[in-house]
């Protein structure tokens, strides 16, 4: 889920009430799929300005090959966050519970009720936000990025050039 820096200034971005740049609004638009934009729309202010800054840089960094499913990859990995339904502060919490509890725990509670469910579905954004993104019929890549983007380089399906650029991307 990030270092420590990458998560202070997460949280910090996510404390403004702005969503992504309005100067992006149209190619974020030309950049999805019906479905996507369904998906997309769903995000928080937050989840959305913080990805539309990543496809930017991914967009910068790949050139020709960022094409339309990379970049659907950059503004959606995200997008199995909102399956929890947790806001700044619950993400806040249950960011620290993983870390305190550790990752196995964290997951084994999206069997439980309530606020630790929520946790377990948090944990799960990876593969919750890719199953949203194969079921509204995204590209492959989209699909692999979102459930991939947490892994380690070795795991990866999609390129390693394109792995990497929305990885550095993500992690700024």
């Amino acid at each position: 889920m990030g270092g420590p820096l990458h998560l202070v200034k997460r949280f910090v971005g996510s404390l403004v009430p702005l969503g992504e740049p309005a100067a992006d609004r149209e190619w974020i638009r030309d950049s999805l799929t019906e479905g996507e934009w369904g998906i997309w729309r769903t995000m928080s202010r937050a989840d959305r300005r913080h990805a539309a800054g990543v496809a930017r840089r991914v967009e910068r960094a790949l050139g020709h090959e960022a094409t339309r499913p990379v970049v659907a990859a950059a503004l959606l990995h995200d997008c199995g966050k909102t399956v929890s339904g947790l806001g700044t502060y619950g993400r806040v919490i249950a960011t620290l519970s993983v870390k305190v509890a550790g990752h196995e725990q964290a997951v084994a509670w999206r069997e439980t009720r309530g606020f630790t469910r929520r946790v377990g579905l948090y944990v799960l954004h990876p593969e919750l936000g890719a199953d949203l993104l194969g079921m509204a019929g995204s590209a492959p890549v989209t699909v692999a990025w979102t459930a991939e983007h947490h892994l380690p380089a070795d795991q990866w399906t999609v390129p390693l050039d394109i792995g990497e650029a929305l990885k550095a991307a993500d992690d700024d």
